[in-house]
């Protein structure tokens, strides 16, 4: 079944958007995977995320700013360890991911090394935004989830970001929960995406 999206956001497809020098963009986990991570095709076609491959290289030859959130670690660090664990599992069968982050020391050290590398390569293409975390945040955090349908991560970095004051967000993403959040803009080649907020008059043409 194809998922509905009540697109609340600008949608700005990257296959057409030009960067601008201007532009301050905060980069998802999902591009940052794909950008920093050597397995990241696994399993996955690799015309998937090329597309924003090439809009994050534009932006920063065009002088567009790319930033960070330490949030964003804990999602990429789950990611590549669940990568790195199902191509151990495909090539020496099944195991408990329990067993596989204790009882093998070497893959271990394997996805340190590879976190630790992507995460190195975050830090040298983007600069931080410094994001509080505390009581008043995750409160409001949870509040917005009764009107936004996005994963937890998400909803903690929105509304980090949101409550930093750091105007409005430009984000580049695949996720398209992103796209029912009001108020930002969202940076995709999610074909889904791009598809409804055209029939929703949600696709800005040009900017």
């Amino acid at each position: 079944m194809a998922v509905n999206l009540n697109i609340q956001a600008d949608i700005i497809d990257i296959k057409t958007d030009n960067p601008q020098q201007g532009d301050i963009f905060l980069v998802d986990t999902n591009v940052w995977f794909w950008q920093t991570y050597i397995n990241a095709g696994f399993g996955t076609q690799t015309s998937r995320f090329s597309n924003y491959l090439r809009y994050i290289n534009q932006a920063l030859v065009n002088g567009a700013t790319l930033t960070y959130s330490g949030l964003i670690l804990t999602e990429l660090a789950h990611i590549i360890e669940k990568t790195e664990y199902n191509i151990y599992t495909k090539s020496n069968g099944s195991l408990p991911f329990k067993e596989y982050r204790h009882n093998y020391p070497n893959e271990r050290m394997n996805v340190v090394a590879e976190v630790q590398s992507a995460w190195s390569q975050v830090k040298a293409l983007a600069v931080p935004i410094n994001l509080t975390v505390d009581d008043a945040t995750t409160d409001a955090a949870l509040n917005r989830f009764l009107f936004s349908a996005v994963d937890g991560y998400d909803l903690l970095l929105l509304e980090a970001i949101s409550r930093a004051g750091a105007g409005k967000i430009k984000i580049i993403t695949d996720d398209m929960d992103y796209a029912v959040v009001p108020d930002i803009q969202v940076f995709t080649s999610n074909s889904n995406v791009i598809q409804q907020a055209n029939r929703q008059k949600k696709l800005l043409v040009s900017r």
